[in-house]
């Protein structure tokens, strides 16, 4: 039974990544911890009735979730 090669002896080279590429720019994690915590805040804050408006409104639970979801959007950009 032939036996398979192994990366190392294929005799293939792949050339190392530059450092720059190995990491994500510092802004990033301030951004999306940014992100996380305005949907948060602003969901928690709709329930509370802190926010104007009558009750729990929707728009303010929507654009809770679309900061949310740019948090996980930049976190799944982060290296």
């Amino acid at each position: 039974m032939p036996q398979a090669k192994s990366a190392a002896n294929s005799g293939r080279y792949t050339a190392p990544k530059p450092k720059s590429d190995k990491h994500s720019p510092y802004w990033l994690p301030v951004l999306m911890g940014t992100a996380f915590c305005m949907g948060l805040a602003i969901i928690v804050l709709n329930y509370l009735n802190v926010l104007p408006g009558p009750n729990p409104e929707n728009r303010y639970l929507f654009i809770g979730l679309t900061w949310v979801i740019l948090g996980f959007g930049l976190a799944s950009t982060y290296k």
